[in-house]
């Protein structure tokens, strides 16, 4: 199965990386490179992490469009402290990375969604 196709649990032990905490995602639950901040069922969920590079938050939003229609919407947040932060910005944000991995995400829930 290529990369871009394991479910996050494989691809959290890959990395070394176990999901822990309860399901459904409730404040104090962990996923890869994240904790939840914030969860509010079944409209927000905030999640925060942090590297040596990077102190970053990623915020999902559901909006209520009428029977049958939700919009996803994500927020993303983050600092980069530091001349190795800065370098760090210039190669995800400069490199339009960060937009990418967004947006292959949102597609990934929509297919999902879609799907299910």
């Amino acid at each position: 199965m290529p990369a871009g196709q394991r479910s996050g649990g494989q691809a959290a032990r890959l990395r070394r990386h176990e999901p822990a905490g309860p399901r459904p995602l409730t404040v104090g639950s962990a996923l890869p490179g994240f904790h939840v901040e914030t969860a509010r069922a079944p409209r927000e969920l905030a999640l925060r992490g942090s590297h040596r590079f990077s102190d970053y938050a990623l915020i999902f939003r559901l909006d209520d469009l009428g029977p049958g229609r939700t919009r996803l919407r994500a927020e993303t947040r983050a600092t980069f402290p530091g001349l190795h932060g800065r370098a760090y910005r210039a190669l995800v944000i400069g490199t339009r990375g960060h937009v990418l991995v967004t947006r292959r995400l949102l597609g990934a829930v929509k297919t999902r969604v879609e799907r299910d």
